[in-house]
């Protein structure tokens, strides 16, 4: 399985990365050290097979010329009986036009009709923790509506990664974004 996700700039990055710290800290949650690679992100699609040599061409081709995107987090969220727990992004022209057209223009890749990163099913988000106990979830939203106020960063870079072990994802190819 692969995904194809977006990566934030350096100081959003971390600051992410400090809250999953602090969650750990607290004994809230270890999502974020649960599997190697982890980092800060969105989901933008995911493919169980894929022909990778040629996925990353048309990546060079489609986002050389592709400029960063400006993203806000003002809103934490969680999925309906999931103990998921993330920051979702304000859903902008751009934000939407960069995952509308990935879909339209890499559609010949697609080869799951049910992927929830489909235009239509797609809840863009950045997970902050998941798999919580009721409480455990209840604890990390008490927190990080305190702890953190909005987030504003851009989106710089777009990433292949590979999911297949579920202890790892590390990234096959990312391509920059034009600043």
């Amino acid at each position: 399985m692969y995904g194809l996700i977006s990566i934030f700039d350096e100081f959003t990055e971390q600051l992410i990365k400090n809250i999953w710290k602090e969650l750990k800290e607290n004994s809230i949650s270890s999502y974020a050290y649960e599997v190697e690679d982890r980092i800060p992100h969105i989901t933008f699609a995911s493919y169980n097979n894929l022909d990778i040599t040629d996925f990353i061409e048309q990546m060079d081709v489609i986002y050389s010329n592709r400029s960063v995107i400006d993203i806000q987090f003002s809103t934490i969220g969680s999925f309906l009986n999931s103990c998921t727990l993330f920051f979702s992004p304000t859903v902008t022209k751009e934000l939407f036009e960069l995952h509308s057209n990935h879909h339209m223009i890499f559609e010949r890749f697609n080869d799951n009709p049910n992927s929830l990163y489909l235009p239509g099913n797609w809840i863009p988000h950045c997970t902050i923790a998941n798999r919580l106990s009721q409480e455990k979830l209840i604890e990390a939203f008490n927190y990080c509506s305190k702890r953190q106020s909005t987030i504003i960063g851009q989106i710089v870079k777009m990433a292949l990664i590979d999911v297949s072990d579920k202890n790892k994802a590390p990234i096959i190819y990312s391509k920059e974004l034009i600043k």
